[in-house]
């Protein structure tokens, strides 16, 4: 089963087993919808857990989980990740995929260069930055002139080659 990062468990929240989380999701407000949801252990264990509640704060969310009933056990739920499968992901809008399909992707411009795969999404609040590894490091801003086609099934990645001259950043 695929399984997507919706959020990571920062602390507990009081003494009743709540948990706060930071949301990896460009809507908070996916977590009041979110009725059942996997809890990501090390080592790539997923565990199902029922959302009981879910509050909404400035800075992410409140969840009640089913099982978690003291802050000791909402303390061993720390650094863990919030997950829903495939068929419970929100639908995205047109020309925008989730950054798990994004990740693995081959990277060539127009010219026909191969710069290596896909191996990181950076959100910096005004556009995403993608880290590309190959014979080195690049690392270039998501922008619509620069990053022509995104073809997930295929696993590639078209880039301008006159925009990617612009604004890519080499590392050698």
């Amino acid at each position: 089963m695929d399984y997507l990062r919706v959020g990571v468990i920062v602390r507990p929240h009081g003494v009743h087993g709540e948990v706060k989380v930071m949301s990896l999701s460009d809507t908070l407000e996916r977590f009041m919808n979110l009725d059942s949801a996997y809890i990501e252990k090390k080592g790539s264990n997923y565990e199902p857990i029922t959302v009981l509640g879910a509050k909404l704060m400035d800075d992410g969310a409140v969840l009640k989980l089913s099982g978690c009933t003291t802050r000791e056990q909402a303390e061993l739920l720390r650094n863990s990740y919030v997950c829903v499968d495939r068929a419970h992901a929100i639908t995205l809008p047109e020309d925008s995929n989730f950054i798990v399909d994004l990740i693995g992707c081959s990277v060539f411009d127009t010219r026909k260069v191969y710069y290596g795969k896909l191996v990181d999404v950076y959100e910096t609040g005004a556009n995403d930055v993608y880290e590309i590894k190959g014979d080195c490091v690049l690392r270039i801003p998501a922008l619509k002139r620069l990053v022509l086609s995104v073809d997930v099934p295929s696993k590639r990645i078209l880039l301008d080659a006159d925009v990617l001259e612009e604004v890519g950043l080499f590392e050698d």
